[in-house]
């Protein structure tokens, strides 16, 4: 139960609503308790009626009473029942709705290292099947419980009154199931815990198939996909299987222990009356009744310790996320002005998952309102930059300065709200393509959007679908080609109007002809703003203020264009080499 303490703060957040659960259950347990009283006094009627010590007038009244009374007890106990299912279940929806959000609010404050070390089908299941299960333990498990001992107690306190020496006998087979219980309850949570993370496993491998269908049919690997999955999912449902395996022999066994219980009563009940220890048939009636109405609490004893063991098994994945302390923490509570002056000083970085130090003692400054551009071989670190300019990464050794401060002490939120990023791989929702744009302001205007699909020269691709700008993206965007993927990723920066636009080889997929239209209508819009330009094309950086070249994680060149086309270099093989290509 160590595990699942992580919910008591949600418990005491819906206290009254419990509470409320709680006292609505006691009251349906002591109404439903009225029917094995009354058909004991049924009985008692009968016998005086058949000993013609009652009138059959009297006879009639007081069975009708005790008719009347049974059926009222029922509907009163079962509009209670009704209530506390609405107030202790719709607690557990809340707990789920709140664990959730608290999940995925973890989620998104974890650095990119948790994300390259994590699987996104285990993130998916920890945040909906862990999920599901814990809300069992929150809603029925709870509720069934209160159920169980409020009514433990009060029928036990009936039969003790009724009969003390039948109710010995009665409860005599309970000790053995509590010791079943409790060794079978061990082997659930052991094996709870593995069916999980094979689920996690199964729903990795779903997702990445899916994610990479295209990959999958360019290769014609599908039957060795189909392969993979249905061996991950033959080794899925072994697990599943034995789980329930032993999750099997709760019901049978409780079943087994009632029946005996009711043996008892008969074989025991009968011989007191026999003797004259009790003085009416209707009390093993009574005791019949309250044995059966034992039946469904008691079965539920194993039903909840599996849904507990299976909620804790589960609470301790979902734990492991929560306890991870984010490696990129924000500061400062205050907001930033940002106005987009950047200096590196001596910056150094390594990646925790590779180890390859992608960034080695690099300097240098930019501006605010300066343009510079980074070029380098694949691998050379560029891409780099730009993430540890948006704070993605917290650098090893060195000092990053925005606007003269640290970038450490720069809230965080602010910082980020300044820049406008467009990634070497364009990701897009799936959803509308208007909705996409907007993602960047979503304040923004009809003819904002437009404007900004204009400066990003995709405009003309929208309007010729049939649905223009609420044409529906597939996953990732896969309804649009590279090119228009990449201008709809810059449009969705520009019409954010920061004050740091960030460009990762953005043109790449796109011809030369639409490269300078798009440069035309940046230079213009970022005009005023720090813009950082990778590219491995020349004809993109050229009019950069400033331009670096990188090599290994070192800068090996540094200079305006016109300087560094006179100086044989990488800068000036590269120009060489695609002036030759272009003509």
């Amino acid at each position: 139960m160590k595990e699942l303490q992580h919910l008591n703060k949600y418990f005491l957040k819906y206290k009254k609503q419990l509470l409320i659960g709680v006292v609505i259950t006691i009251a349906a347990r002591l109404f439903l308790l009225y029917t094995p009283r009354y058909v004991k006094q049924i009985f008692i009627v009968i016998e005086n009626y058949s000993k013609n010590t009652i009138t059959k007038e009297v006879f009639k009244v007081n069975l009708s009473e005790s008719i009347i009374y049974i059926i009222g007890a029922a509907i009163i106990g079962s509009v209670l029942t009704f209530f506390m299912r609405q107030y202790i279940i719709n607690v557990s929806r809340y707990i789920e709705f709140d664990l959730k959000n608290e999940i995925y609010n973890q989620y998104q404050k974890l650095s990119l290292n948790f994300y390259k070390k994590n699987r996104t089908g285990d993130l998916m299941n920890r945040i909906t099947e862990d999920v599901s299960r814990v809300r069992m333990y929150a809603g029925p498990a709870i509720m069934y419980s209160i159920n169980t001992i409020t009514l433990f107690i009060i029928v036990i306190i009936y039969m003790i009154n009724a009969s003390p020496k039948l109710t010995l006998y009665t409860i005599l087979p309970l000790p053995i199931l509590s010791i079943i219980i409790y060794n079978l309850s061990k082997e659930i949570h052991k094996r709870s815990t593995v069916v999980q993370e094979y689920l996690s496993k199964l729903s990795s491998y779903t997702q990445e198939s899916f994610s990479g269908i295209s990959v999958i049919k360019a290769y014609g690997i599908e039957p060795q996909t189909s392969v993979n999955f249905k061996s991950l999912a033959n080794e899925s449902k072994e697990k599943q299987i034995h789980l329930a395996q032993v999750q099997a022999w709760f019901f049978p066994m409780m079943i087994f222990l009632i029946g005996l219980s009711n043996l008892l009563v008969i074989y025991v009940g009968g011989m007191q009356y026999i003797n004259g220890e009790i003085q009416s048939i209707g009390t093993i009636a009574e005791f019949i009744i309250y044995v059966n109405m034992l039946t469904w609490p008691v079965a539920t004893v194993g039903w909840v310790t599996s849904i507990v063991q299976q909620a804790e098994a589960s609470q301790k994945r979902i734990n492991e996320f929560l306890n991870i302390e984010p490696e990129i923490k924000n500061n400062l509570n205050t907001p930033t002005i940002i106005k987009g002056n950047i200096c590196f000083k001596n910056v150094t970085f390594t990646y925790d998952d590779t180890n390859i130090k992608a960034i080695n003692d690099i300097s240098f400054d930019i501006k605010e309102g300066e343009t510079l551009a980074i070029l380098g071989k694949t691998g050379s670190g560029k891409s780099t930059i730009l993430d540890l300019i948006g704070r993605l990464y917290d650098l090893d050794q060195g000092t990053i300065l925005i606007d003269n401060l640290e970038i450490k002490n720069v809230n965080l939120n602010s910082l980020r709200d300044s820049i406008g990023y467009v990634p070497q791989d364009a990701f897009l929702f799936s959803d509308s393509i208007k909705n996409n744009i907007k993602f960047g302001n979503e304040a923004a205007t009809d003819d904002d959007v437009i404007e900004a699909a204009k400066n990003a020269q995709v405009h003309k691709n929208i309007i010729s679908f049939n649905n223009g700008y609420d044409t529906k993206l597939g996953e990732r965007g896969i309804t649009l080609s590279g090119g228009q993927k990449q201008r709809v990723s810059i449009a969705r920066a520009i019409i954010k109007n920061p004050k740091i636009l960030l460009f990762d080889d953005c043109l790449s997929a796109v011809d030369t002809e639409t490269e300078e239209k798009i440069l035309k209508h940046l230079s213009k819009i970022s005009k005023g703003k720090t813009t950082v330009i990778v590219s491995h094309r020349v004809s993109s950086v050229k009019n950069a203020n400033k331009i670096i070249v990188l090599d290994a994680g070192k800068i090996v060149q540094e200079g305006t264009h016109d300087s560094l086309i006179n100086d044989d270099g990488y800068y000036r093989h590269l120009y060489l080499k695609q002036s030759s290509e272009i003509n």
